[in-house]
């Protein structure tokens, strides 16, 4: 049974930040304090760009300011909001910043945080040039050798890059290398698309609320399988995250198959107060109580998985009070006709609306207004 914990990090969407008055700034800082309170087990937290909504200095100020709220490494990428000014001075003033392209290594994962904005002109010019795009040939090249998974890190999906050759020499990079995540922002609402090789998760905005509550995204990549669920602010903790095996909607088939026989169940079990108990349930059948990982980052358990036609797995956790916290996924058949992949790194092969998951399906958002791709 694999003991080595996931990664873990939580995604808090476009800031757009304006002034310290506003609701969007009151959501940032009380988000900050509930993951730096509840969320001890996240390994980084991810600003995907639209920091600033204007680009102005005083305005990452007050991000500065909030940040500081949190103990855990935060990860700051560009959006075009960022570029309003022509320039990325005032963004890279933040103490929160690092020269951009970036490589770190979390457990394992090569995570790859780009600028899509830099060498635009501002606005949504969506460019990552030559030298940029070979120093992400070079990072999963060395990857490849290391034989290291990658999340990749960038404020929108490839398909938006101004340049058509950019989006296919990006997608071919995806493509080749194992790149399992590609995590963003940009959309304003939560969308997951799954090409089969990649997972494409877009989580909300938090400075422009276009449908459902304010919150933020708790992610994990364990053992090359990728779990994702939105967490409202307002949401009761315990909050469950199953991170293996996938649910069908994240299956990469390239690499993955729907499990059958001896599974081993993973869970991350987010909250302050202590944990009574926590058990897994396979449709109606009895609970299975899982065990706590040594470090106490995880939760598991062996279980013989059926190859019924569709299987729903749940996790349940109670807390010292009573208090308890679910999280369902659905496993697919094991022997299923295969799904016609788009491969364009777009929302092409969006999952579509996943309510239960915090993706509501009704994308208000300015980039997309309920329309079709």
């Amino acid at each position: 049974m694999t003991t080595s914990p996931p990664l873990l990090f939580a995604h808090i969407g476009d800031l757009h930040i304006t002034n310290a008055a506003s609701q969007n700034y009151l959501d940032f800082l009380s988000i900050l304090i509930q993951l730096d309170s509840e969320c001890s087990q996240v390994d980084f937290l991810v600003l995907p760009g639209d920091n600033a909504d204007d680009g102005r200095p005083d305005q990452y100020a007050l991000v500065s300011t909030a940040l500081r709220l949190v103990t855990k490494p935060v990860y700051v990428i560009t959006g075009d909001h960022d570029m309003a000014s022509g320039s990325l001075a005032a963004f890279y003033s933040m103490p929160a910043t690092q020269p951009l392209p970036m490589a770190v290594t979390v457990k394992g994962v090569r995570c790859l945080f780009l600028d899509m904005c830099g060498t635009g002109t501002g606005g949504p010019d969506f460019r990552l040039g030559d030298e940029q795009l070979d120093w992400l040939a070079n990072e999963l090249a060395q990857s490849a050798e290391q034989r290291e998974t990658v999340a990749l890190f960038i404020h929108t999906y490839p398909v938006d890059c101004t340049d058509a050759q950019e989006t296919q020499r990006l997608n071919q990079l995806i493509a080749d290398h194992s790149v399992v995540l590609v995590d963003m922002g940009h959309t304003h609402y939560n969308e997951l698309a799954n090409d089969g090789h990649t997972i494409f998760a877009a989580t909300r905005s938090t400075g422009q609320i276009e449908e459902g509550p304010v919150g933020y995204s708790l992610v994990s990549i364990d053992q090359g399988t990728v779990s994702w669920r939105f967490k409202a602010l307002q949401e009761a903790f315990p909050f469950v995250l199953i991170t293996t095996p996938a649910d069908y909607r994240l299956v990469r088939e390239d690499d993955q198959s729907r499990p059958v026989g001896l599974t081993q169940i993973r869970a991350v079990v987010f909250g302050r107060q202590p944990v009574s108990r926590v058990t897994c349930q396979l449709n109606q059948n009895s609970p299975v109580p899982m065990v706590a990982s040594a470090d106490g980052t995880f939760w598991a358990v062996e279980l013989r998985i059926p190859s019924d036609d569709f299987l729903s797995l749940t996790v349940e956790a109670v807390d010292d009070r009573g208090r308890p916290g679910r999280h369902t996924i659905d496993l697919a058949a094991p022997f299923t006709a295969g799904t016609h992949r788009h491969k364009a790194g777009s929302d092409a092969d969006s999952v579509g609306a996943w309510p239960q998951n915090g993706i509501p399906g009704t994308q208000l958002g300015p980039n997309r207004n309920g329309g079709p791709s």
